[in-house]
């Protein structure tokens, strides 16, 4: 059995900085940053959260701790894609009577 080179990048996508501002991701040669402004999902998450991104498609980001999924395309071209989410506090559901 053979291992990557020492220091090679294995995966196909690296969070490569967290600010309070958003983070940076490197895909494949590609760095894009994330603004919690326009993504709020990712803020308040803890690092390893962030952390923890996933590219189970080439245009297709998926944060699991999160449950969190982007298209690449919406950090790329945010002005495609105008509604941002509200974040709602987790607060169980009313039933209705």
């Amino acid at each position: 059995m053979t291992s990557k080179t020492f220091g090679e990048n294995t995966s196909e996508v690296e969070v490569s900085n967290i600010s309070r501002h958003g983070c940076w991701i490197l895909i494949k040669s590609r760095e894009l940053f994330i603004p919690f402004k326009e993504f709020p999902w990712l803020k308040g998450a803890s690092a390893g959260a962030i952390l923890n991104a996933q590219l189970p498609s080439p245009h297709h980001l998926y944060w699991l701790d999160l449950d969190v999924d982007l298209a690449v395309e919406s950090i790329e071209h945010p002005e495609r894609f105008p509604f941002i989410s509200k974040v709602v506090p987790n607060k169980p559901m009313e039933g209705t009577h």
